[in-house]
């Protein structure tokens, strides 16, 4: 990459000096794809976005293979990547799921859940209430043994069906998430429809509602393209982890309006444009994402990779 494919650094005061990019590529960005991706291409994109310096890739889901096919070879692909010396969660759906992911040898497992009953009956086939009543001893579970658990809360800034989603229903959520025993959360933009404010708004009163903020980590999609503008309010509130996948990849099988999530390189642009360091190399990162745009047979949907790619043809 020449020095022309690199964003001016000008600093803005007052965030941080430093963010974790949770990569959900491998996991979220590839659950829905029509065509099988084979097991050695995907633990081949995650060895190159370990290459590129991402140092978190959600790597599978152990859920069954009747409500996500694409990754049924959770058990086979693993073992092909567990050897890289970076975090590799993995999300479980219920206690079959952790066993199955701990008997791999898993250390940092995901649990997925709602903000809303219908995204819960849609996801899980439960109530909201039935669905945190499965996650409990699962959680618990895991962190007997040592096992760090983040949670994800789908729906947080609206519901394809229910609409707007109160502040104080997703507060609930990620409260009973907090106290089963999450490390961390993930405010999931399910389709896409946050805006700044709302952003800035949902996290003043988690911390209001003793949910600070250095456990909170965001997941924007940008159906309206506001992926970036909602990441920028979030860093100005303090957030330090932010969910992206390589090359714009993945929406969410269940919600029909879901676009694609946040491109990690479309933030990594951002981020080193505001000085902040976040260890990955954005050329590989981009070749990566090309690889795989190939492999799946169409480009990536990221700006960044598309204009970085052009100017090395």
């Amino acid at each position: 990459m020449t020095v022309d494919q690199l964003p001016m650094v000008v600093p803005a005061q007052d965030l941080p000096a430093r963010v974790r990019i949770h990569e959900v590529g491998a996991r979220d960005g590839l659950q829905n794809e029509k065509s099988t991706v084979p097991t050695e291409v995907k633990a081949e994109f995650i060895r190159r976005l370990a290459d590129a310096g991402l140092t978190t890739i959600e790597a599978t889901s152990f859920v069954h293979p009747k409500w996500v096919p694409q990754l049924a070879d959770a058990e086979e692909l693993f073992p092909q990547v567990s050897d890289l010396q970076v975090a590799l969660p993995v999300l479980v759906p219920n206690q079959r799921g952790l066993d199955r992911a701990l008997a791999l040898g898993a250390r940092r497992i995901a649990v997925f859940a709602s903000a809303t009953e219908s995204f819960a009956k849609a996801n899980l086939n439960r109530s909201l209430d039935e669905s945190l009543a499965v996650f409990d001893p699962v959680v618990r579970g895991a962190k007997d043994k040592g096992v760090h658990v983040r949670g994800y809360v789908s729906m947080c800034f609206g519901d394809p069906w229910e609409g707007a989603v109160p502040i104080h229903q997703v507060v609930r959520v990620c409260k009973a998430l907090v106290d089963m025993g999450c490390d961390e959360l993930s405010l999931g933009d399910t389709i896409g429809v946050a805006t700044p404010g709302h952003v800035l708004e949902l996290l003043s009163v988690l911390n209001e509602e003793g949910v600070p903020t250095n456990v909170v980590g965001v997941h924007f999609h940008d159906t309206y393209g506001q992926a970036l503008a909602n990441t920028y309010a979030a860093l100005e509130h303090g957030v330090t982890t932010i969910d992206a996948s390589a090359g714009g990849l993945g929406g969410c099988p269940y919600a029909k309006s879901a676009t694609g999530n946040l491109a990690t390189e479309d933030l990594v642009w951002m981020l080193q444009g505001l000085g902040i360091e976040t260890g990955v190399d954005l050329g590989r990162l981009t070749e990566t994402s090309v690889w795989m745009a190939e492999r799946l047979g169409r480009p990536s949907p990221s700006r960044t990779v598309r204009a970085l790619s052009h100017k090395d043809q």
